[in-house]
């Protein structure tokens, strides 16, 4: 005796294969591809003029000097002439509030830093003249900071090609503006705007005629021209932070090396990154990937990131579609096998 088909049961197994490959498979990959891209699109821009900064510790007395420094003029009565005359402020002196709020600094008062008498207005013209203060004066020595090593850092910098070029000219504030400074590869997840963070510090004078000439009076090279030989060039620009290729990293405690090799001994092998072996991974997916294997396991954490090792590394198209490809064969199969027992029937 022949049996008929069960056709809620046929109905259910269709249901169950072409669900399961579109639940496990195709969402979390569409899903992920998703959330990548938008992180890359969606870079926050600086806070409204208008946001309130009353939250933040130390902000009223810091706001009293940011009603000149915040600005672009400034007014003050003239106790000779007994009016109010407004003025220009010099550029360098102006204090961008939306980023000083969101710096690493934001919670110090300006007098922390300055002395006090800045205080009194006008302001003496000797202040001009009073020694900035350097990360180590702050972070050196202290238990608190000891796990950021900013005496390697310190050290790393002395040997850097800066450093032996320019001397004293050249301090950690030409890169870091204690004023707007804040840590991106330690606390921003997303890579695109590390990378992008950290370049622009590079091409505040790199990429600046004027900034580039108050410490040398050689030509500011063309770095798209520099940089010809590079495949892929805007790409590379794009993902990859100048110090990858342009530092040497001495100590691998401290997660950015600040050795800034000169320019003959930056790296120019492909492999030195798209490799098994890749310094991005001691270097600007270090905390990443270092976080990743804590959740997800060795392998996640060193094969499946936004690094690109030839071999290696995920396509999400190609993740995409090899799954549909996949999901349509065993749709096929099903179907066909339907199919054949109505046909047997």
């Amino acid at each position: 005796m022949i049996r008929k088909p069960n056709h809620r049961r046929i109905w259910v197994l269709l249901i169950l294969f072409v669900c399961f490959p579109v639940i496990f498979f195709i969402l979390p990959s569409l899903q992920t591809y998703s959330s990548k891209s938008d992180t890359i699109a969606r870079v926050p821009g600086p806070a409204s003029k208008n946001t309130s900064y009353s939250g933040h510790k130390n902000a009223a007395q810091n706001e009293n000097c940011l009603k000149c420094h915040g600005q672009s003029k400034y007014s003050y009565l003239n106790s000779s002439s007994k009016k109010t005359e407004t003025k220009k402020m010099y550029a360098e002196l102006i204090i961008d509030r939306s980023l000083f709020y969101v710096s690493n600094h934001r919670e110090f008062k300006c007098i922390d830093c300055h002395s006090e008498e800045y205080n009194v207005f006008p302001h003496a013209g000797t202040l001009r003249m009073e020694p900035k203060p350097n990360c180590l004066d702050c972070h050196g020595g202290d238990a608190k900071y000891a796990k950021f090593h900013f005496e390697n850092i310190e050290k790393e910098f002395q040997e850097s090609i800066h450093s032996e070029k320019h001397s004293d000219d050249f301090t950690c504030w030409m890169c870091h503006n204690p004023h707007f400074y804040k840590i991106n590869a330690r606390a921003n997840e997303n890579i695109k705007q590390t990378i992008a963070y950290d370049n622009a510090i590079c091409l505040n004078c790199h990429g600046n005629l004027s900034n580039y000439q108050v410490l040398t009076d050689k030509q500011n090279p063309n770095l798209i021209t520099k940089h010809d030989w590079l495949p892929n060039q805007k790409l590379h620009f794009y993902s990859v932070r100048c110090i990858e290729c342009h530092t040497k990293k001495i100590n691998d405690s401290t997660l950015v090396a600040h050795k800034i090799l000169p320019r003959k001994e930056a790296v120019r092998n492909c492999d030195k990154c798209h490799s098994s072996n890749s310094e991005l991974m001691a270097a600007l997916y270090k905390y990443k990937v270092k976080e990743i294997r804590s959740v997800k396991g060795f392998f996640q954490g060193v094969v499946m990131n936004d690094s690109s090792v030839i071999g290696a590394n995920r396509n999400y198209d190609l993740n995409i579609l090899s799954i549909l490809i996949f999901s349509i064969i065993i749709l096929g199969i099903i179907i066909h096998s339907i199919l054949r027992t109505f046909k047997s029937n």
